[in-house]
């Protein structure tokens, strides 16, 4: 589920990335802040338009939708790292706090449930039970 999440957060963080190379998206956008646009319903709605061809895209939205297809398809592997956090922390606040936003992201950008599977298998790998704590190993001393 965590990664039909991520799906889509790759939707929005991807915005704006110019390819500057081959290898990796630009990290011109690296330090934008994602919170702001999150809670600014008419920013986000802007985003979300123009992803879904019902709006007029700024040049960073339409960057981001000629990327999101390479982004799901190689699991944003020309991502940088902060990308990947921004990828998390929008795909989590979609799938919470706008499941519209997301059902329709989804139906456009895996219909087949492709990217949604895959990502979830990997996540279960990472997933650990609630209220597990995770305790440093103990280290032997002889």
């Amino acid at each position: 589920m965590m990664f039909g999440v991520v799906t889509v957060g790759v939707v929005i963080v991807v915005a704006a990335a110019a390819v500057a190379d081959a290898q990796h998206y630009s990290s011109r956008w690296d330090n934008v802040q994602v919170e702001p646009i999150l809670k600014n319903e008419r920013l986000l709605k802007t985003y979300f338009r123009c992803v879904m061809d019902e709006g007029k895209c700024s040049p960073d939205a339409a960057e981001l939708k000629k990327n999101i297809p390479d982004a799901l398809e190689n699991e944003c592997a020309k991502c940088t790292e902060k990308q990947r956090e921004n990828v998390e922390k929008v795909m989590k606040f979609i799938f919470n706090k706008k499941p519209d936003m997301f059902k329709q992201l989804e139906a456009k950008y895996d219909p087949k449930g492709v990217y949604r599977s895959k990502y979830q298998d990997r996540n279960k790998e990472n997933e650990r039970p609630a209220n597990t704590e995770v305790k440093p190993e103990e280290t032997k001393t002889n």
